[in-house]
């Protein structure tokens, strides 16, 4: 694969400071396809201090021009889908399809969504004798994760282009080159030199140096609650403002009277979707206990519908995780659902192919609110169901983790539904099988995070307010 051996600073490709490399390996069959930089402290306070010198005359620039930019970026990202998406399925293993139409195709939906916006947002607006400004907060150190390396890239980039900040990006170590590939459509499309900068390197050294530096002005991250707390602490050290999208473990909730074996599929399919690698993955499935055995029947019909295999494959629906070490911490969460006694009712440990980090599609039965497998993220094709006497029960059931990003619900009627939604401790919820909005806000309740991603709640993240009195 094609890699750039630098750093996208100051709209120029530059050699890195250090030597340190980061090997890229390709998921499914361990293969080293790239290597890239791996940036230092140094490399950062270059990013950063191209970034501050950009900001002002672009934080100037009228919102319409700024919002044709990202028009132009989304261009630039729709006439290289192709090359954008086999990249994905080489660095992440998401089976080409899903690349295709999920990793690329949702971030330049949400790059549309901001071109829009970015025109038509009231950055100012009268209230009594004042006047309120909406003014860009300044530099924005924007740190990704691996799972959706490009849509969470657009989900950050494009609002804080369309509020006027300008960036460092510090992408995830196993998919640098899909962040590489996004530098390449910013320079084509012709942002300003500055604006943009990217950092390739770890997140101890890179990272850690985006949240500490005192030149950037908020740290907006998506990646595991534990990350998330240091990098909150460093900024609050600073008295910086963070946005922080984490960890998740939502729950699909299937009421009485609701199409069972449609809500079923549905909820199997959004967990094997990116093998289970989302953080709002429907991961625990409540069913009434009348309708319990039928579900985990047809669950498990369900996931035979999902072969792995070569993600080039077209009949592959299901990749590999991203490498070994997830790869071995999933396993290792279904050896704990069975040693606390939930029932494996498809998947397990074993080794699906001879080579990659492939997980076999793993349903669990008979799974209790306190066990491991329904109360800690696994982040892998793991679904476990679990049932409920009645609303208060699964509201409880629902509601009874450190988490509270996603959700799901099911009934027979939307006004249930809804009424069931609306007590539930989540940032969203989708209506019987409600579709991806690019406009609503994605954020979570309790250690899911910190602030919206998204729409013109997400453009408010990067705002901050000034007043002037009459």
């Amino acid at each position: 694969m094609k890699a750039h051996d630098g750093m996208y600073i100051g709209g120029e490709w530059r050699a890195a400071v250090g030597r340190e490399r980061i090997e890229v390996f390709n998921p499914a069959d361990e293969q080293l396809i790239a290597s890239v930089p791996a940036g230092t402290e140094e490399d950062v306070d270059a990013a950063v201090r191209a970034a501050r010198a950009a900001f002002p005359s672009w934080a100037a620039t009228a919102p319409a021009e700024r919002a044709a930019l990202i028009g132009a970026l989304r261009d630039v990202l729709v006439a290289r889908k192709g090359e954008i998406a086999e990249t994905i399925t080489a660095e992440l293993g998401s089976p080409l399809g899903f690349s295709e139409m999920v990793h690329v195709g949702a971030p330049i939906a949400v790059a549309s969504s901001f071109a829009e916006l970015g025109a038509s947002y009231a950055f100012e607006e009268r209230i009594g004798n004042s006047t309120v400004l909406l003014e860009p907060v300044g530099v924005v150190g924007a740190i990704t994760p691996w799972n959706y390396p490009l849509h969470q890239i657009v989900a950050k980039v494009a609002p804080a282009l369309a509020a006027g900040c300008t960036l460092v990006l510090k992408p995830a170590e196993d998919t640098p080159l899909t962040a590489q590939l996004f530098a390449e459509a910013v320079h084509e499309a012709g942002i300003p030199a500055g604006v943009f900068n990217l950092v390739t390197g770890t997140g101890p050294v890179a990272g850690q140096a985006v949240a500490a530096h005192e030149g950037v002005d908020l740290v907006s991250f998506t990646g595991s609650t534990a990350v998330g707390k240091r990098i909150g602490a460093t900024a609050g050290a600073a008295v910086k403002r963070v946005a922080l999208e984490l960890g998740g473990k939502s729950a699909n909730v299937i009421l009485p009277g609701a199409d069972l074996a449609k809500a079923v599929a549905a909820g199997v399919g959004h967990v094997m979707n990116n093998a289970g690698q989302s953080c709002n993955a429907l991961t625990r499935m409540l069913v009434h206990r009348d309708e319990y055995e039928e579900a985990v029947s047809l669950a498990a019909a369900a996931v035979a519908k999902y072969p792995s295999g070569d993600p080039r494959d077209p009949g592959t629906r299901l990749g590999p995780v991203v490498n070994a070490k997830q790869r071995d911490r999933v396993r290792g969460f279904i050896a704990k659902g069975v040693e606390e006694g939930a029932r494996l009712v498809a998947g397990g440990t074993g080794t699906p192919h001879e080579q990659g980090y492939f997980i076999a599609p793993t349903v669990f039965a008979d799974v209790t609110p306190g066990m491991t497998i329904a109360q800690e993220e696994i982040f892998g094709p793991v679904l476990s169901i679990l049932p409920y006497e009645d609303q208060d029960e699964a509201l409880a059931i629902a509601n009874g983790t450190d988490y509270g990003l996603g959700g799901a619900v099911w009934a027979a009627d939307e006004e249930t539904a809804v009424a069931f939604a609306r007590r539930m401790d989540t940032g969203q919820v989708d209506i019987n099988g409600g579709r991806f909005n690019p406009l609503a806000p994605f954020g979570g309740y309790k250690k899911s995070g910190v602030g919206r991603e998204l729409g013109p709640h997400g453009l408010a993240e990067y705002l901050q307010t000034k007043s002037l009195q009459f």
